[in-house]
């Protein structure tokens, strides 16, 4: 009994030094938490794999654009394009965060003297919990200011000036914090001029991170009127009037909306997503963003390698004869597919590709990521590849291309090619194109 004492105590002070001694010992950062990833609402997990961008042997354009392998890695992609309606939510948000702003500026004495100042100066951004009273006596003379001027009413009706709406948010440029020139010779005391490591081998950092703070103000109601200047000699008021507005298109895809537009919708997205995880105490998401033109090709391949199609077929009609997209058929036969609207059509209307994507092909073309060039199959990289520019007001308008594939419902079957490369200008609004949003994920299998 008395050896089982001993042998007892000896272990309790052997485990009691370990315990004591853990902090020395190579035992990870603490309060670390094991991370699962959320499956985002509405997104549907592409799995890492490789490509060979480009034209297949089948496509007429295959001399002009040469094929490239590259690898992508694995990442979530809306499974529609963005509708009217979830655009709606990013621009309520900004209406009514702009009011709270207005209504936070200027303090209405009622709210003082019922001991609600807080309720309304402490936040100026929107919070969904506590919503603008928009119809409350006491806030009409602060928020006057949003609406239109009486001389520019139309028939004296009283609405919101979307002129006003505008988004203000930030961003980092990495690319240009990346280059060697910005670094900082601490030896010198000055920025390096090609001198990036010295004598002991020791990289300079960057010192001044504020210039590559970028910030942006983009308005964010979209263009109404691009039916009209998309299509001179054409009646389209009744989609200007209500294309945007109205519910019967709330499940439609949002057009109208710059690549600028589309980028700050990005922004805001994430934002919102983690301001919520950090409410409840989990960790944040990878951004939200436009896909690169690779990632949006190797999605829209569905895992093919050699196909023109999302579908996986070399056809635009199935077996029974009907399209399988919606695009301009026939010399300009709009509605010779009679399942189908003339112009736009319900996002997931037609069937989806392997992935489970929807309209990857005709409804609206989609804006990328990318600036376009001629030649940014020969200089991208194989691995991740991407190709940006951050264009400047001043720029060239060369200097403004962006990527849009996928082709509308106006266009012909050549752009609905999953290699087909098409253009637009950043600062261009059109009744053709939309987009959908991609986000990076932490694993490269998330069904295992």
């Amino acid at each position: 009994m008395y050896k089982i004492l001993i042998i007892s105590l000896f272990a309790t002070l052997l485990l009691g030094s370990c315990n004591r001694d853990w902090t020395s010992q190579l035992t990870s950062a603490q309060d670390r938490k094991p991370y699962f990833e959320p499956i985002p609402y509405g997104m549907n997990f592409i799995k890492q794999g490789s490509i060979n961008i480009g034209p297949s042997e089948q496509e007429a354009d295959q001399a002009a654009t040469p094929v490239k392998t590259v690898s992508v890695p694995s990442f979530w992609m809306d499974d529609t394009e963005i509708t009217n309606n979830e655009y709606r939510q990013f621009v309520f948000w900004v209406r009514d965060s702009i009011a709270r702003q207005l209504l936070s500026e200027t303090v209405p004495e009622f709210l003082i003297s019922e001991g609600k100042k807080g309720e309304v100066i402490d936040n100026p951004r929107l919070s969904w919990v506590e919503p603008i009273e928009w119809k409350n006596p006491d806030y009409q003379t602060v928020l006057e200011q949003m609406y239109i001027p009486e001389n520019e009413r139309f028939f004296k009706t009283k609405e919101l000036d979307t002129r006003k709406l505008n988004f203000e948010y930030y961003w980092i440029d990495f690319k240009q914090a990346a280059k060697r020139s910005n670094s900082y010779n601490f030896q010198t005391q000055s920025y390096s001029g090609g001198t990036f490591v010295d004598g002991a081998g020791k990289v300079n950092p960057v010192q001044n991170r504020s210039s590559f703070l970028m910030r942006e103000s983009t308005p964010v109601y979209p263009d109404t009127l691009v039916w009209m200047r998309d299509f001179t000699f054409s009646y389209n008021e009744p989609l200007t009037e209500k294309y945007f507005s109205h519910v019967a298109y709330d499940d439609y895809p949002v057009v109208g909306v710059t690549w600028q537009q589309a980028k700050a919708f990005c922004n805001w997205r994430t934002k919102q997503l983690n301001t919520f995880q950090e409410m409840i105490k989990n960790p944040g998401v990878m951004d939200y963003r436009l896909p690169s033109e690779v990632e949006w090709e190797y999605a829209a391949r569905g895992g093919h390698q050699m196909t023109l199609y999302p579908w996986g077929s070399y056809y635009t009609r199935n077996q029974e004869g009907s399209f399988l997209s919606n695009f301009k058929p026939m010399r300009g036969n709009y509605v010779a597919d009679s399942r189908k609207n003339i112009a736009t059509e319900k996002v997931a209307n037609f069937l989806p590709n392997a992935y489970g994507l929807y309209d990857m092909a005709g409804n609206v073309a989609e804006w990328t990521s990318n600036a376009y060039d001629e030649s940014a199959y020969e200089i991208i990289s194989d691995f991740s590849p991407d190709f940006q520019y951050n264009a400047k007001p001043d720029d060239q308008p060369a200097l403004k291309r962006k990527v849009i594939r996928g082709g509308s419902w106006k266009d012909i079957s050549y752009y609905l090619q999953v290699s087909t490369r098409s253009f637009e200008y950043q600062d261009s609004a059109k009744s053709y194109i939309g987009f959908r949003c991609v986000r990076s994920t932490f694993k490269p299998k998330y069904y295992d």
